[in-house]
């Protein structure tokens, strides 16, 4: 059953085409990535699906709802952990995911269950009283997606879900991911542009390149697609489908974004 589908969704700033007659269906329970550079689109994906930004035309549907027409009803089953910290620092992780308890508006009888196992499913049992300011980023991201779950989501949202982040505290966030996944079939739509993350994670994913979608498919079925081997790497499938190389750090926007994130994740 598709959790997803758009049907020529577009958006423009002024003359500027960021999301261009983008067609997609991703199934229930499924990681789908969207896979590509900075600038290529993804971001603004997200932002129209999660209804924070409206499409310029197309039309696009969660769950059954319509993000423009019955965009309360898409909130109710999704979940978005933006690329920027959305945790407040000076606050305790306990104190963070009450907050969002309460915007969430479950019942005051159930918060503090939902709150203490969405801490323990993420493994921060024992820094749940501790400020956020004194977390590692890895701590801080998945303090992010125990908020995002608080209200039993059916579909997450993740953008960049680790950019800034260390090999180790990565590894850690990709395993969270596929718990969440594989205990609870929530569905999973992210965004990045590191192809190994990409290649680990996703079920499916889609190659955006300019606004558009240049592929689609299992990391397995894209390389087949390439035709050299099983050791062609996504990177080198990117380039195949779109003829470009990966941005390497897009432009001063871009490149100031990632920064003030990885130095706010520590």
């Amino acid at each position: 059953m598709a959790i997803i589908e758009t049907n020529s969704l577009t958006r423009y700033f002024g003359q500027i085409v960021a999301v261009d007659n983008l067609n997609l269906t991703v199934e229930e329970g499924e990681i789908f990535g969207l896979i590509g550079p900075n600038g290529a689109g993804k971001t603004t994906t997200i932002k129209m699906l999660t209804t924070l930004l409206p499409p310029t035309s197309g039309r696009a549907s969660i769950a059954g709802f319509d993000i423009r027409h019955q965009s309360a009803q898409v909130r109710k089953v999704i979940g978005y952990v933006p690329q920027l910290i959305s945790a407040d620092s000076t606050l305790s992780g306990y104190e963070n995911l009450l907050i969002f308890a309460k915007l969430y508006d479950l019942p005051q009888s159930e918060r503090e269950k939902r709150v203490r196992g969405a801490l323990h499913f993420m493994g921060l049992d024992e820094v749940a009283d501790k400020l956020v300011k004194n977390y590692s980023g890895g701590m801080i991201r998945r303090l992010e997606i125990a908020q995002s779950m608080l209200h039993r989501l059916r579909l997450l949202f993740l953008d960049e879900p680790t950019v800034g982040l260390d090999p180790a505290a990565r590894r850690a966030v990709w395993e969270h991911i596929m718990d969440l996944r594989n205990q609870f079939g929530t569905t999973i739509f992210l965004t990045t542009h590191l192809m190994d993350e990409a290649d680990e994670l996703c079920t499916r994913v889609a190659i955006m390149h300019l606004g558009k979608v240049a592929a689609i498919g299992s990391p397995a079925e894209l390389k087949k697609a390439v035709g050299r081997g099983e050791d062609v790497s996504l990177d080198e499938v990117f380039i195949h489908f779109t003829g470009n190389e990966l941005d390497e750090g897009g432009n001063f926007r871009d490149v100031s974004r990632t920064r003030r994130v990885a130095r706010r994740l520590g």
